[in-house]
């Protein structure tokens, strides 16, 4: 495995550290049609120690991006015109792929630009949807049917026939080579320039202080269970490129680029049973119940089978003997099949919330139904939880909608306490509280109920860039034009299509929200005053404050307040020195640290 390889390189490196093998950079050439690169195309130094990357980054800016788990690969440009691709090789000499690379749909043919000649890197890489076509399209030429996505790409790249197939694979550039000649002179202007070019590039991010690194680093750790493509860590890299040939490189990488990697650990277990979820977008979402495993200090009892192509494609069932493997602090997921059982191979044809038939698409199974109680219960539930009604649980939710009580995310604010005293242990004290829970959500911050409408792309660091780039209120926000959001940091043409879009999607609700008395508080939120940036807190139990209070002082010092403690909780917040309660036993059990109201001030304050 990945992780495996790395330790041995590591070991080597202790044992001898002027082993010409730590100098090799990617694969030994076997085709015949090699060429040779202008610029060594080169590894990455890597690290798994968040405090050794904020080390190396020391006084510099830097920008990220997620590491996609493809192929390296060199586009030339001449006059403006796509005239060979390469693969990296040895780092010296890689292989021409130009006639396959011409398949891939991400790559520009032709770009404007006045440059002779120009070199743009990037990866390739497979997409779960297309390898879950290319899969298909395999069996139905009598090929071998590929293994995973990641094995796939070099085996397209290294075919000598069928290599149209090569167009179910993707591109995203991330790199101008001598990109100071092209007058580029930061990392954020060149993806910027990428993407005038035509170029698909990663999602980035631009950090001025190190307190936005954990944000990227946590959302990562989530794509490697829910993203729909691999990517195996985050690369950072000086943004001023001056820097780039002022530190120049080794033999093996550069020293403006550090890869932070997740350790991931690898076990075998059995399939006790697959259970299948309902999404808010009616996505059906696999996850086995598994026998029992240790992995990186956890006991594993559930785990990720992504997708309906996932299963279908592996013939996923109860009893078979599976690979799974845990990196970062996210839900485990399935690798491989490692003995299939004779047991019969099923899937839901109706949905197992409202009984409606199941539609396919592709790779997802999709319950059509907008009614779905499931649905509207984890569209409602999501909103709860990002909003901060800590109070409402998910099984009190599963009551009103039950009930008839609500049946959309702005039906909650019609609640009347009298309402749910109907319900199964509803008191007057507990339906007024609730009640008053659901009325004081309404004083918000607009960056906090952005990020609760659970728009495509939406996560609280990108609703965050969206305020803080002027688009400040919500006459803004949904006059919000694509070419206004592109220029905003961290926001290419098709995230920032894919957030206007989704804003005009929820017009009517945050309409709807508005009339209902939601006030958007309008305090300065300055970048190097969030301390608490990226950071998960779970409160509990005596506090000196007003809950209220304190979740909004994390809130304003960048941080995340959550109804419940889960391994992505960073701290539990409360005065008790010992508790009986499920969430500071959930935290002891997690190893969690538990601090006080006053810890927390401390840590806001520096």
């Amino acid at each position: 495995s990945d992780t495996e390889y790395d330790q041995m390189e590591e070991e080597l490196r202790s044992l001898n550290p002027d082993n010409y093998v730590l100098s090799l950079v990617g694969a030994r050439l076997e085709g015949l049609d090699k060429v040779e690169h202008d610029k060594k195309m080169l590894s990455l130094q890597k690290t798994y120690k968040e405090e050794e990357l904020i080390k190396w980054m020391g006084e510099h800016e830097l920008v990220s991006t997620f590491k996609i788990d493809g192929m390296s690969c060199s586009l030339i440009f001449e006059d403006g015109k796509l005239t060979m691709a390469k693969t990296r090789g040895d780092g010296k000499r890689g292989e021409n792929v130009t006639q396959k690379i011409l398949w891939i749909a991400e790559v520009p043919k032709t770009i404007k630009t006045k440059a002779k000649k120009i070199e743009i890197r990037g990866e390739v890489f497979c997409t779960e949807e297309s390898f879950y076509q290319l899969a298909q399209q395999m069996e139905q030429l009598d090929l071998e049917a590929p293994s995973s996505q990641r094995n796939i790409v070099a085996g397209l790249m290294g075919r000598k026939d069928h290599i149209n197939l090569s167009k179910y694979l993707s591109f995203q550039a991330f790199e101008v080579v001598e990109a100071l000649d092209n007058n580029i002179k930061t990392e954020v202007s060149m993806f910027k320039q990428l993407n005038e070019w035509g170029f698909e590039t990663p999602n980035f991010t631009h950090h001025k202080t190190t307190t936005t690194i954990q944000v990227v680093l946590n959302e990562a750790s989530e794509f490697l269970s829910t993203g729909n493509y691999l990517i195996d860590g985050v690369v950072f890299t000086y943004n001023d490129i001056s820097l780039h040939d002022e530190m120049g490189a080794t033999a093996h990488h550069p020293r403006y680029k550090m890869a932070f990697k997740f350790q991931g650990a690898v076990a075998g277990t059995k399939i006790q049973s697959i259970e299948w979820g309902v999404s808010r977008n009616g996505v059906l979402t696999p996850v086995a119940h598994v026998e029992p495993v240790e992995l990186s200090g956890a006991k594993i009892g559930k785990v990720t089978l992504h997708n309906f192509g996932m299963v279908e494609q592996n013939q996923l069932k109860s009893g078979d003997e599976i690979e799974i493997v845990r990196s970062g602090e996210v839900i485990p997921k399935f690798l491989r099949v490692l003995k299939a059982s004779n047991e019969k191979f099923e899937y839901p044809n109706h949905c197992p919330s409202c009984g409606t038939k199941l539609d396919i698409e592709d790779i997802r199974l999709i319950c059509p139904n907008i009614a779905c109680p499931a649905v509207i219960l984890e569209k409602i539930l999501n909103f709860v939880q990002k909003i901060g009604i800590d109070d409402l649980s998910k099984k009190r939710l599963e009551e009103f909608v039950r009930a008839g009580i609500i049946k959309s995310i702005s039906d909650l604010y019609d609640i009347k306490p009298e309402a749910l005293l109907g319900l199964e242990k509803f008191k007057e004290k507990l339906a007024t509280k609730i009640v008053g829970s659901i009325q004081n959500s309404k004083n918000v911050d607009l960056i906090t109920f952005l990020s609760a409408l659970g728009l495509t792309g939406g996560a609280y660091n990108k609703c965050e860039k969206i305020v803080n780039a002027g688009f400040d209120s919500i006459d803004k926000i949904l006059t919000l034009k694509i070419e206004q959001l592109i220029e905003v940091d961290s926001f290419a043409e098709k995230s920032s299509t894919e957030i206007v879009r989704s804003i005009e999607e929820n017009r009517n609700l945050i309409l709807e929200l508005v009339a209902k008395g939601f006030v958007f508080n309008s305090e300065d939120r300055v970048e190097g005053e969030k301390s608490l940036m990226g950071q998960k807190f779970c409160i509990t139990g005596t506090l000196s404050s007003k809950r209220s209070e304190v979740e909004k002082l994390i809130k304003n010092a960048g941080g995340q307040t959550a109804s419940s403690v889960t391994s992505k909780t960073n701290y539990l917040v409360t005065n008790d020195t010992e508790s009986s309660s499920s969430k500071f036993k959930k935290a002891k059990e997690l190893n969690i640290p538990i601090i006080s109201e006053e810890n927390l001030r401390e840590m806001i304050d520096g």
